[in-house]
């Protein structure tokens, strides 16, 4: 199950369900923020409140992508109160490109393992919570508050002072914090972590400089269970050409850490769990242009699709 946040002519908003192509829209709800609260209070879920909240209008579908009108999937009214975080080297494809940007000096002994290689050994070994006990905890970053973030057919801009702007598909999960601090999620969504890979890689001390970019999440967020096995597609397209493209695995099963143990590492800090606040939180990415050398340009626009959540996650690029 699938729903949209968009927003009507008159800059009201509401809630669909995805149903082919249309939304279903539901009653009586103008937010999934005010969904959740509403689960809050009812004490159901958001499958349950979806199923007896939906109604017979209809809205098409595509008519709200072609004129921008689909929002974040979830927001918190007051934009300071939304945290984006993130986490890398947690997917099984994507450790070899990561490493290759952190290589040591050649005078390094050969057999020394990078500290992204390191990171990456630590989550093979030991990255899955089983059983309720947490495994090692991973790498973690801030990106910014709800500022930072822009809905899908939206440009993320690269700011003048960057080296570069580069796309990471992967999915994210979406939280509210619930009256008595308990992190609820809402669910998944397609996520594009951007990041400016050029200054990562001068020097991993760098890392939280790149990371402190635009993203963008949605248009959908998949509010049924996450299947172990994902693939996806992601692609820069400069006009009508497609300049790369390429295919990636997520989900659990394609994970060195597993979704259970990267949420636990986040909300462990009471910081994470105060009342009301929503929390997107970037899982890692597999695959990444910038390991295949792209060079990106303005008004290239990033695609990323995977079939279990519907609509892709469509970005145009903005070269400040």
């Amino acid at each position: 199950m699938r729903i949209v946040q968009f927003k009507n002519k008159d800059n009201t908003s509401q809630v669909g369900l995805v149903d082919g192509d249309h939304l279903r829209v539901l009653k009586d709800i103008k937010s999934t923020y005010a969904l959740a609260h509403k689960a809050f209070d009812t004490g159901k879920s958001l499958i349950e409140l979806v199923e007896a909240l939906v109604g017979k209008e209809k809205v098409p579908y595509e008519p709200l992508i072609s004129n921008n009108q689909i929002l974040l999937p979830l927001a918190h009214p007051d934009p300071y109160r939304s945290w984006i975080t993130g986490t890398g080297l947690t997917h099984l494809g994507s450790a070899a490109s990561r490493d290759k940007m952190h290589q040591k000096l050649e005078s390094a002994a050969p057999d020394e393992l990078t500290d992204s290689m390191k990171m990456f050994q630590m989550g093979l070994e030991g990255g899955k919570m089983v059983d309720g006990e947490p495994g090692v905890q991973p790498e973690w970053f801030y990106k910014g508050n709800g500022l930072c973030v822009v809905p899908s057919g939206h440009p993320l801009v690269s700011p003048s002072f960057a080296l570069d702007g580069g796309e990471e598909p992967e999915l994210a999960g979406l939280y509210v914090i619930d009256p008595d601090g308990n992190p609820f999620r809402v669910g998944f969504a397609l996520g594009n972590e951007f990041s400016d890979h050029k200054m990562e890689k001068i020097n991993y001390l760098y890392l939280a400089h790149s990371k402190l970019r635009a993203s963008a999440y949605g248009p959908e967020v998949l509010i049924s269970e996450l299947p172990d096995h994902l693939e996806g597609v992601s692609a820069i397209k400069r006009g009508s050409k497609v300049v790369w493209q390429k295919n990636f695995l997520t989900g659990n099963a394609n994970m060195s850490h597993n979704i259970a143990n990267l949420e636990h590492h986040h909300f462990k800090y009471e910081l994470f769990r105060q009342p009301g606040d929503v929390h997107v939180h970037y899982f890692g990415t597999a695959v990444a242009s910038f390991a295949d050398g792209i060079e990106v340009q303005d008004e290239d626009r990033f695609e990323i699709q995977i079939p279990e959540f519907g609509k892709p996650l469509i970005n145009p690029l903005k070269q400040l």
